[in-house]
């Protein structure tokens, strides 16, 4: 930890974020890096976000472990209960046995009802029915998670993986990028930076916040993408910062971007970090679309929104 000095500037008080921090602020998805104590695990989350924020490969996995667990325990309990109480079963071997009591199940949880196998008695037809009832209720659910992630207004952004210290004007500058990766229509982008800085005040570590200064930190479309620069002038709590310092130095840059999808109707959000071990001093980034082979469509190249070259910058 760096013992800099930045009396010369005013940090800002209304970040929402303490000054005793510890770890990164926000996490490169964008989340909070918060782990809640003191109330219970079904308090704690929300599984509705939850299930919105998985990964569309978890989602899926998650649906399908559930369905096969769901329909493994109810398998158990008409086996307990006994396979002379469900008719049509094959009782060649054990695992005959087992088959078709697991995909019985499978066909009353989904009410799908064959009629090969069917329960007999009225502690099996009571089990099926509150299978076919929970079945029932499961899909609900499924399908509303289904629509809400599917519905979701989401910015769909995808940043640079590193930010960059540039020349910029015979001078240097902060630099990150951005760029929509889906072919969604954000208008009104606006964008907003704060460096928190990790210094020591009266032998305590303290985390200090400052805005930076953008030379644009709003367009009015954002189609392509976006480089946001930071000029590292007198105001500017990088000033005087060495490459040695950067790497002595615990910082920390949070990006806000706030857009307005014209498909939804709706403002859309997305946030990230940048840390000290994710700033590269000394680059710039090449440029990422240019016209097609006819000169009459611009491509977005995506895979080269974290390409950059080094080079020496100037004292």
């Amino acid at each position: 930890m760096s013992k800099l000095s930045f009396s010369r500037l005013k940090s800002t008080k209304d970040t929402g974020y303490g000054d005793n921090f510890s770890g990164r602020f926000i996490n490169k998805d964008g989340l909070p890096n918060i782990r809640k104590k003191g109330v219970n695990i079904l308090n704690r989350y929300s599984w509705y976000h939850t299930m919105l924020d998985l990964k569309r490969w978890e989602f899926i996995g998650l649906l399908v472990a559930i369905y096969i667990i769901v329909n493994l325990v109810f398998a158990l309990v008409y086996y307990s209960i006994g396979i002379e109480h469900l008719t049509g079963i094959d009782k060649s071997d054990l695992v005959n046995e087992f088959t078709d009591v697991f995909f019985f199940s499978s066909q009353t949880f989904t009410t799908v009802g064959y009629g090969r196998i069917a329960p007999v008695g009225f502690l099996a037809s009571l089990v099926a029915t509150f299978e076919a009832f929970l079945g029932l209720l499961a899909f609900a659910i499924a399908t509303g998670l289904f629509y809400g992630r599917f519905s979701r207004p989401r910015a769909f952004l995808s940043f640079s993986d590193n930010a960059l210290i540039s020349p910029y004007k015979d001078k240097t500058a902060l630099m990150f990028r951005m760029a929509p990766f889906k072919n969604t229509s954000l208008t009104n982008a606006s964008v907003t930076v704060l460096a928190t800085f990790e210094t020591i005040e009266n032998g305590e570590p303290k985390s200090s916040f400052y805005n930076l200064k953008l030379e644009l930190d709003s367009i009015t479309s954002l189609i392509l993408s976006w480089t946001i620069v930071h000029q590292i002038d007198e105001s500017s709590p990088f000033y005087g910062l060495t490459e040695e310092d950067l790497d002595n130095t615990d910082v920390e840059i949070i990006v806000h971007v706030k857009a307005f999808d014209s498909v939804f109707s709706s403002d859309v959000f997305q946030r990230t970090s940048y840390t000290s071990d994710e700033i590269v001093y000394g680059a710039k980034f090449v440029k990422m679309y240019n016209p097609d082979r006819t000169n009459t469509v611009t491509v977005l190249n995506l895979d080269a929104i974290n390409t950059f070259e080094r080079l020496s910058l100037k004292s």
